[in-house]
């Protein structure tokens, strides 16, 4: 099985890697996976005090990987989103939502692109350094399709209504600069990994002790609220892929044409 997931540990840091920059990074079943399997390696790591999350080559992550959408209406989603893995989220929900349930502080460094599914992959991280041009984007709209990787549940605390509704119903693409400005980026960084590692290098030099307690404060509250959100994702998105009008934006997308939609 190719690698798309890599580690290294370094003076109590792990630092996790997306490393399918062949594909953009794109996500598909198994790089969800390894992305589940190392969340649970990594959170227990001897001496673990910090965790950076990156991707590798010109992006963060592109998002879906478009070949796993092009499926008729009824036809089978390579990526089980209906069977809960861990609560009440399912495999692409947990890929996700197992970052603010580490056990140490999470730092995200994205650059270039973080479109989609790539988009809510670092939004359950405690913090997210991004470079002032990265290209971010909820696409999911443009294919037809909800965001169903934890990004309501992470999303709707951390936005005002209007702004999420801007991102979400328009899909748009907006740069670094934008996110910090309402609030996904928290900070800006022309090099974002190393500014995340620098980070996470003065978080490890903080009483683990303390730190892991007050990563335990941050986490609490809204659990029920999440549950309840995941599984209207997952509800939804299943609609989604059987639709005609999903099926008309994917055919759409690929040719780059107008779609022609279904009421």
């Amino acid at each position: 099985m190719d690698t798309r997931v890599a580690v290294d540990f370094l003076d109590h840091v792990a630092h996790v890697r997306l490393v399918r920059p062949e594909r953009l990074n794109a996500i598909d079943v198994v790089l969800l996976e390894q992305l589940v399997e190392t969340g649970d390696r990594v959170a227990g790591l001897p001496g673990l005090r910090a965790i950076v999350l990156s991707g590798e080559g010109r992006g963060f992550c592109s998002g879906i990987d478009t070949s796993t959408l092009a499926i008729k209406p009824g036809e089978k989603f390579p990526i089980d989103i209906a069977t809960p893995i861990r609560g009440a989220a399912n495999l692409a929900q947990y890929a996700v939502t197992q970052w603010r349930d580490a056990p140490v502080p999470v730092i995200a460094a994205i650059h270039g692109f973080a479109f989609g599914g790539g988009f809510q992959l670092p939004l359950a991280t405690d913090m997210r350094i991004v470079h002032p041009d990265t290209k971010l984007s909820l696409m999911e709209l443009k294919w037809g399709l909800i965001p169903d990787m934890g990004g309501m549940a992470l999303l709707k605390p951390m936005l005002r209504p209007d702004v999420l509704a801007d991102l979400l119903y328009t899909a748009r693409v907006f740069d670094g600069r934008e996110a910090l400005a309402i609030g996904i980026a928290t900070r800006l960084a022309e090099d974002p990994v190393k500014a995340a590692l620098d980070m996470a290098r003065e978080i490890a030099g903080r009483s683990p002790d303390a730190v892991r307690a007050a990563k335990r404060l941050m986490r609490i509250g809204n659990d029920e609220l999440d549950g309840r959100i995941l599984r209207a994702e997952a509800r939804e998105q299943l609609a989604m892929f059987a639709s005609a009008n999903h099926a008309e934006a994917v055919a759409a997308g690929m040719a780059k044409r107008a779609p022609d939609f279904r009421d």
